[in-house]
């Protein structure tokens, strides 16, 4: 008889709560007559797997650490049609599956995910920082950087068909599994929707560590996403940097520092955005992510040869003007030097245009065995 409905649990000493949770879904996935499995992924040190098997549920020990890593573990083993996903510390209610599989099982969406932020949050069920300041703003972040318009990214209670879940390269062993799972699902272009659900206060100790796991989630998103995290500040800093050099380069009395400053930014921020663009290029390589009109433009065969040749015009006009300060330094019998702001204006074009050589250099080996537009 085939499976229509898994129901994964992560479990890391839930016993109380795991002989509430297991009956209760029981019930509910008889009353909606549908064929399903019970799949706990244990990491106890308590009778959590006895007490599960005892109630029929399909017990994998996991082998490492993370929250993420027991819905791989999960995943891999589970059978069913749709997927279901929830935490079993009693803070989801059972009774509320059929509201996530229902639109799965009319073909209406591939994803659904539960909010809490626009159902019902029980007294003492969230802490005021989760629910106010690190949920909202993390959520908000996701939504910015990835265009999804969810409103509680890191709900716990989700279903998916098997269908859209073998789109997802899931590969997050910890807490920030959440996001990934998110985002992956918008890249893959899956139908997303969210459904209210009611939050509990959780049965036992939380596992959770807030600013560590906040951050989590965080970094991924921004190594998830090259232009915020690199292009944006880069661009900053070279609008800045060049603004201070045009401005201390046309003042009187001389402004060294601002000059110096502004060459450094100039420079730190060009070499931010060759990270940047390294970055995406490599995940369109790698499959990670989709062309875009900025990878399109540096994944042309000639950008070797643009670049080599925009390098070598910047590096000719900084050698010209250093060269022209030595000529005038000669013709003082080498005496005291005061050409600083020159200096400053031959070292930030020399420096660009060695990166940008071999920026150059680096984007063109990437592809060197992918071909070329």
């Amino acid at each position: 008889m085939s499976v229509e409905v898994s129901v994964i649990l992560p479990t890391m000493n839930e016993e109380e709560a795991i002989a509430k949770i297991i009956p209760q879904i029981k019930e509910t996935l008889d009353q909606l007559r549908l064929s399903y499995e019970i799949i706990v992924v244990d990491k106890s040190s308590d009778k959590t797997p006895e007490i599960a098997r005892s109630l029929g549920a399909k017990v994998i020990k996991q082998e490492r650490k993370g929250y993420g890593d027991a819905y791989i573990e999960g995943f891999n083993t589970a059978k069913g049609k749709y997927i279901v996903m929830m935490d079993p510390d009693g803070s989801y209610d059972p009774s509320e599956i059929p509201k996530l599989l229902e639109p799965l099982i009319r073909g209406e969406v591939d994803f659904v995910i539960g909010t809490r932020l626009k159902g019902d949050i029980k007294p003492g069920a969230m802490p005021w920082l989760h629910r106010y300041i690190g949920n909202p703003l993390l959520t908000k972040t996701l939504n910015l950087f990835f265009r999804i318009g969810i409103s509680d990214a890191h709900c716990g209670f989700r279903a998916i068909t098997r269908e859209a879940l073998q789109k997802l390269p899931l590969k997050c062993r910890g807490m920030e599994f959440a996001s990934e799972m998110v985002i992956e699902a918008a890249k893959a272009g899956l139908r997303i929707k969210e459904v209210p659900i009611t939050y509990y206060p959780r049965i036992g100790e939380s596992k959770l560590h807030s600013f560590r796991d906040g951050w989590r989630h965080l970094r991924l998103m921004l190594l998830y996403s090259p232009s915020y995290l690199f292009l944006l500040p880069g661009l900053f800093l070279i609008i800045i940097g060049f603004g201070l050099l045009a401005y201390a380069y046309n003042t009187n009395p001389l402004r060294m520092h601002t000059m110096i400053l502004g060459s450094l930014l100039t420079i730190v921020g060009f070499q931010v955005i060759n990270f940047g663009i390294s970055g995406k290029v490599y995940a369109v390589k790698e499959g990670l992510d989709r062309p875009d009109r900025i990878t399109k433009f540096f994944m042309r065969y000639s950008i070797l040869e643009e670049g080599l040749m925009l390098g070598g015009i910047l590096f000719i006009v900084g050698l010209v003007l250093g060269v022209g300060i030595f000529l005038r330094w000669r013709a003082t019998g080498y005496g005291e030097l005061f050409e600083i702001r020159s200096a400053i204006i031959v070292l930030t074009l020399i420096a660009l245009s060695i990166q940008l050589i071999f920026f150059s250099f680096f984007i063109s080996s990437l592809m060197l065995k992918e071909g070329f537009e």
